[in-house]
């Protein structure tokens, strides 16, 4: 079974930040995160669509009830 443990390694010794694995041995593979120097650049919507928008109906509730779904029966 595998499972995950978030530590950090820094100069050749590793840190845990949750649990520690409680093993005296055992095989690794280990993922490199790079750390990105600046963030993404967000997408801004072009101004011509601004207030262009209309909410037609409920957005949380489904469209048909659910009694109706293939999926349920």
């Amino acid at each position: 079974m595998l499972k995950s443990y978030e530590a950090i390694y820094e100069n050749g010794q590793v840190k845990w930040l949750s649990e520690q694995p409680q093993v005296s041995s055992a095989r690794i593979i280990v993922t490199v995160l790079e750390e990105m120097k600046t963030p993404p650049k967000r997408r801004i919507p072009s101004a011509l669509i601004a207030g262009k928008a209309k909410t037609l109906g409920d957005m949380i509730s489904p469209i048909i009830d659910e009694e109706d779904w293939e999926c349920l029966k």
